[in-house]
C-alpha cells in the first residue's frame, strides 16, 4: 500500500471513528525573503477566502472552530486563526483536529518548526509542506526541474539577475513581446506584457528592485486556461485532474487579479464538445505528471495557454496555493475561485470541493516530513 493509500485508509478511519474539529488558518507572518525574493503579502492575507472555507465547511455540517464565538457571514474576520505560533497553539489547544493552511508557507513556518505542535494527539494539515512551497515557489527553479525531469512543453524563457548586465542580455533576446514576472509572485503582481525592449527594459529595472531575480517568457498568443490537480485520495491512486477552466477577457495580454475582476466574469469550464480537441487531455496528463513528480499533498492551479490559436498548450504557471474563494457568505455569489468552477463542472458545489480537499489532510509528521525529490540543498 503506497503512503497516499495510507493516508486515506488512516483519514477515513478517523473520520468514521469522530468527526474532524478543524480551524482554519490565515496570512498573519510575513513571509521571509528567500534567495534575496520576498513573496507579497496578499492584503487582509486570505481572510477573505478563509472566511469562505470555515463558513461553508460548518454549513455542510463540518465542526470548525473560530477565534470568535458567533462571526458575522458578512465580514471576513473573526472566522479564521492567525498563522502565527500563537494562533496555531490557540486553535489546538481549544480542540482542533485538522489544520486548514489557508496561508503562503515557507520552512521556518511555524506549522514546520514548533516544538509545541508535538504531541500525541494526531494533527492534521491540509496544505502543501512547507518546504515543498518553499523550494517550488521559486519558478526559476521549478521549470528548471521540470526541464531536466521530465516531457514538459513549456515556453522559451530568460533569466535575469540584478548582478547581471542586463542591457546585453535583453540585447540577445530575439523577438517581441514578451512577459516579464518576479519569480516569487502572488496572482497577477508585477506580471506585465512588454511589447519592444524598452518596455521590457524599464519594467524589469522595477522587478529586480523587489526581487532579484526576473523570469522573462515568450508571450504565448493562444488560449489561455487552468488545470486544477487534486492529490491522490481514496477513489485516486495518483494525482488528477479536474476539468480545464478556459480564460478569456484578458488585459493587456494577461488575465486579471481574481481581487479586482471576479472570475465568474472572465473564466468558464471548457464544454464537453471542446474537450474532443486532445490538446486538453495531454497539457492535463502534464499536469498530473507535476502533481505526482514534486509530491503534492493538496490541489494545485497550473495556468496554461496555447503557443497560438490552435496549436498545443504550454505551461507558464504553478500555484503551490490556488485561491479557494467561493459563494456562500451574503455578498459572496460571484466569488467562485477557478478550482471551484473545475469542481462544478463534475457536479461539486463550493462545499463538496472543501470536503474532498479536507478528506485529503496528512499528518503533521508527514508534513513535516517531506523531502524535495531533486535534492535541493
Amino acid at each position: 500500500m503506497n503512503i497516499y493509500k495510507q493516508q486515506s485508509a488512516r483519514l477515513s478511519h478517523s473520520l468514521a471513528r469522530g468527526h474532524p474539529t478543524v480551524a482554519v488558518l490565515y496570512q498573519a507572518l510575513e513571509p521571509p525573503v528567500i534567495n534575496g525574493a520576498r513573496k507579497p503579502r496578499k492584503p487582509g492575507g486570505y481572510q477573505d477566502s478563509g472566511a469562505d472555507i470555515a463558513y461553508t465547511l460548518r454549513k455542510h455540517g463540518v465542526c470548525v472552530l473560530t477565534p470568535t464565538a458567533s462571526p458575522n457571514p458578512s465580514i471576513q474576520e473573526g472566522w479564521c486563526f492567525p498563522d502565527t505560533e500563537e494562533g496555531i497553539l490557540s486553535a489546538v489547544q481549544q480542540g482542533a483536529t485538522h489544520l486548514w493552511a489557508n496561508t503562503v508557507l515557507f520552512s521556518s513556518h511555524p506549522l514546520q518548526v514548533s516544538k509545541s505542535l508535538v504531541s500525541n494527539d494526531p494533527l492534521y494539515v491540509v496544505g502543501q509542506p512547507p518546504t515543498l512551497v518553499e523550494d517550488f515557489d521559486d519558478k526559476a527553479y521549478l521549470n528548471e526541474q521540470l526541464r531536466k525531469h521530465g516531457s514538459f512543453t513549456l515556453p522559451q524563457s530568460w533569466l535575469l539577475r540584478a548582478t547581471d548586465n542586463i542591457a546585453t542580455i535583453l540585447d540577445s533576446i530575439p523577438h517581441y513581446p514578451l512577459i516579464g514576472k518576479p519569480v516569487r509572485g502572488r496572482g497577477s503582481h508585477g506580471v506585465k506584457l512588454c511589447r519592444d525592449r524598452a518596455e521590457l527594459e524599464a519594467h524589469v529595472n522595477t522587478l529586480v528592485q523587489e526581487s532579484p531575480v526576473v523570469l522573462i517568457e515568450e508571450f504565448l498568443t493562444g488560449e489561455e486556461a487552468t488545470i486544477t490537480v487534486m492529490p491522490p485520495s481514496a477513489d485516486h491512486d495518483s494525482h488528477w485532474s479536474l476539468p480545464p477552466v478556459t480564460r478569456f477577457n484578458h488585459v493587456d495580454g494577461v488575465a486579471p487579479y481574481s481581487g479586482a475582476v471576479a472570475i465568474t466574469v472572465n473564466s468558464r469550464t471548457v464544454t464537453a464538445d471542446e474537450m474532443k480537441d486532445a490538446s486538453y487531455g495531454s497539457v492535463m496528463r502534464q499536469c498530473e505528471q507535476i502533481g505526482k513528480l514534486i509530491g503534492a499533498t493538496a490541489p494545485l492551479r497550473i495556468d496554461i495557454r496555447r503557443f497560438r490559436e490552435g496549436s498545443e498548450f504550454a505551461i507558464f504557471d504553478i500555484n503551490m496555493k490556488p485561491n479557494m474563494t467561493g459563494p456562500g457568505r451574503p455578498g459572496r455569489e460571484d466569488q467562485a475561485s477557478l478550482c471551484a468552477l473545475a469542481a462544478a463542472a463534475i457536479g461539486w458545489d463550493y462545499g463538496t470541493l472543501l470536503q474532498h480537499i479536507l478528506e485529503g489532510a496528512v499528518s503533521l509528521d508527514q508534513f513535516r516530513n517531506y523531502k524535495n525529490p531533486f535534492s535541493r540543498s
